[in-house]
């Protein structure tokens, strides 16, 4: 079994991008501060108590359902019940720098994917490896840019035992897409609360079974996706522009509120509105 890179909070970005590159995942230790941590888990708390493990029974589709399974509970579009989340951690500088170095050259702007807490109960299953970029990857050719940034932040410690995410280092590099990992290539990326295992869409992973704990695995994905492309959480009816309009500028655009402005490098110009920039209009209340 391979060890995954560490990094403690004092590492370079660039550390951890050059780590990225060659395993296709790291664990940056202690990302989020413990005030941080502390801030977003009591923002968290309440809206977990609600949430219903099997979602209500309303998942997508059977196979989201057989995916998740019965023991977890969810909340999704985070933006909009978490202030922690949307004005300090996904903007966090670490994060964004990791999209720079590996989105930007397939985009003009990136932009959020989605931002799901997944609190994974005893009798969790584990999931099936995968890659988050399965999604796009299907309709474009080989040889595409990077589609995804991933991350998995911890907000309770991950064990082995309660359903660490496990990875696959350097499954980013297999010429054959549709190898499966065997259960030896799978690391858990054990770590404790506030720190965060970063990793490519296209980096197999999967999430581990809570089958012997009796603790609740409370972790959130956040996610980035290039610009230009369908993002799998709707934000423009998770965070409508009620609520988009009181955060900050850089928070807004990452949830798509701005134009992907792709005409320097010969492209396009998506999402605008009114031929204007979105943000502009939110900042004057014309949205």
């Amino acid at each position: 079994m391979a060890d995954l890179a560490r990094f403690p909070p004092s590492a370079a970005p660039q550390d951890l991008i050059d780590a990225i590159e060659r395993h296709g995942v790291v664990v940056a230790e202690h990302l989020l501060a413990p005030d941080l941590l502390d801030r977003l888990n009591a923002e968290l708390d309440p809206l977990l108590e609600r949430a219903a493990p099997d979602h209500g029974k309303a998942f997508l589709n059977p196979t989201l359902s057989e995916f998740f399974g019965e023991r977890t509970r969810h909340l999704t579009g985070v933006s909009a019940v978490s202030r922690v989340f949307a004005t300090e951690i996904l903007t966090h500088p670490l994060l964004l720098a990791v999209c720079d170095a590996f989105l930007l050259p397939g985009c003009a702007r990136y932009q959020l994917n989605l931002a799901h807490v997944i609190d994974r109960g005893p009798g969790a299953r584990r999931q099936w490896p995968h890659r988050d970029d399965e999604g796009w990857d299907v309709y474009l050719p080989c040889g595409h840019p990077e589609l995804q940034v991933a991350s998995v932040l911890a907000l309770r410690d991950f064990t082995a035992d309660n359903g660490a995410t496990l990875v696959v280092p350097g499954s980013h590099r297999w010429p054959d897409r549709a190898r499966t990992a065997t259960d030896a290539e799978l690391v858990p990326a054990e770590m404790s609360a506030g720190s965060a295992v970063i990793y490519l869409g296209s980096t197999l992973h999967a999430g581990g079974a809570n089958s012997t704990t009796d603790q609740w695995r409370r972790g959130m994905q956040v996610s980035y996706a290039l610009g230009w492309l369908r993002t799998e959480e709707n934000h423009f009816l998770t965070t409508p522009p009620d609520i988009a309009r009181t955060l900050p500028r850089r928070s807004q655009e990452l949830l798509g509120y701005a134009v992907h402005d792709a005409v320097e490098r010969q492209g396009g110009a998506l999402g605008h509105v009114d031929l204007r920039e979105p943000v502009e209009l939110l900042a004057e209340g014309a949205l």
